[in-house]
């Protein structure tokens, strides 16, 4: 009989098949469908989904294991399923009408159906540093008129759902979240899109104009001062999700850098790079960034899937810490490999530019270190 494999075993051979294709994903920089077939194949698109809407019910821990494989593979792809994950997490137990939860989490589980939230904006940048959206709903006999555009908008060109972050046209606005489909009249897609690393997740610009939708699909709007900082139990899952996919752009890194210390005969040396103390030493500073990775990643996940989620700030400070201990990691390694490591011929290049991207990710250091030493000081 044959044994069925774990969840990370599974996620890992769907991050071998990614792989193959990775650095034509990053050159053309198109939206991975295929990747994306493949996850729905295997079960994966709605993992965090509670089993009562046909999700497979995992936690934080489950799901951070699956998206630091899938990065390790094509991290583009784990990005646009992180965001997939916390939404099909979290909409459960928010405020959004029952049938629309119900509707989108089945809509994941059956046919594979993608959703994100487009909060970015060319004026207010991340509502995260306050300010409120020029994305504007007004009130027809009907229901809402969504116009407005957002930028950086995850995933744009794979999705069926989008939660679109605006403001009523209402004497006194109250801001919050409208579910439109993707597909809805009005919608347009400016492929803007051209970064230096995280090409494939096809981050274009999504241009609303008059988007017609329901009344009940202003699913969570509220006056602007009910918006305040993440709830944790949000907040802990971006922090440990992105950490581990930036943790898995790292490692895939290391293990190039080790099989190229391998090969690597130089004829002064006689000997393999592996073999050289300094290179040892050098390597294993890489691993010690990569081992208190992995304990913060696990006890994060754990405090959280057992009920005492880490607060916001403690949170922000967890992703911080990792994704600059992976970006540190893959310079190391750059460092070892001289040319080799820069040339486009080899993939620690792209590894190095898909870290980097790990800083752009809200909340940025500022933001998390200037609340945590105002904290620190009772301010």
């Amino acid at each position: 009989m044959t044994r069925a494999l774990t969840l990370g075993e599974t996620a890992r051979t769907v991050a071998a098949e990614f792989a193959v294709t990775a650095s034509l994903d990053d050159e053309s920089g198109a939206f991975p469908h295929e990747n994306f077939r493949k996850l729905q194949e295997y079960g994966l698109l709605a993992l965090t989904s509670p089993v009562t809407y046909g999700g497979r019910g995992a936690g934080l821990g489950d799901a951070a294991t699956v998206i630091g494989e899938i990065a390790k593979g094509e991290p583009s792809t784990a990005l646009i399923l992180i965001m997939q994950y916390i939404n099909l997490a979290t909409l459960p137990g928010g405020r959004w009408p029952e049938h629309l939860v119900r509707r989108v989490l089945a809509d994941a589980a059956q046919r594979g159906a993608l959703i994100n939230a487009l909060r970015v904006e060319p004026e207010l940048g991340t509502p995260i540093r306050g300010g409120l959206p020029a994305t504007t709903a007004r009130r027809t006999e009907e229901g809402w008129s969504l116009s407005g555009r957002k930028i950086y908008s995850t995933g744009i060109a794979g999705l069926t759902w989008c939660i679109v972050w605006g403001r009523t046209d209402e004497e006194s606005p109250r801001v919050g979240a409208f579910l439109v489909p993707a597909n809805a009249d009005g919608i347009r897609i400016e492929e803007t899109w051209n970064p230096l690393g995280m090409r494939a997740t096809a981050s274009h610009d999504a241009i609303f104009q008059d988007v017609r939708i329901p009344f009940d699909h202003a699913v969570d709007i509220r006056p602007p001062e009910q918006w305040k900082d993440r709830e944790a139990g949000q907040a802990v899952w971006m922090a440990v999700l992105l950490g581990s996919l930036y943790d898995g752009v790292a490692r895939a890194a290391r293990d190039w850098l080790v099989q190229f210390l391998h090969d690597r005969k130089p004829a002064n040396l006689g000997a393999a790079l592996a073999t050289v103390p300094r290179i040892q030493q050098a390597l294993g500073e890489i691993e010690e960034l990569l081992a208190a990775n992995a304990r913060l990643l696990r006890s994060a996940a754990r405090d959280a899937d057992t009920g005492e989620a880490p607060s916001s700030p403690e949170s922000n400070l967890l992703k911080l810490t990792v994704t600059e201990n992976a970006i540190s990691a893959v310079e190391k390694a750059l460092r070892l490999t001289g040319n080799h490591g820069i040339s486009r011929n080899n993939p620690l290049e792209r590894h190095y530019r898909n870290a980097l991207c790990g800083r752009i990710h809200s909340p940025q250091e500022d933001t998390v270190r200037i609340a945590a030493g105002r904290a620190a000081l009772g301010i």
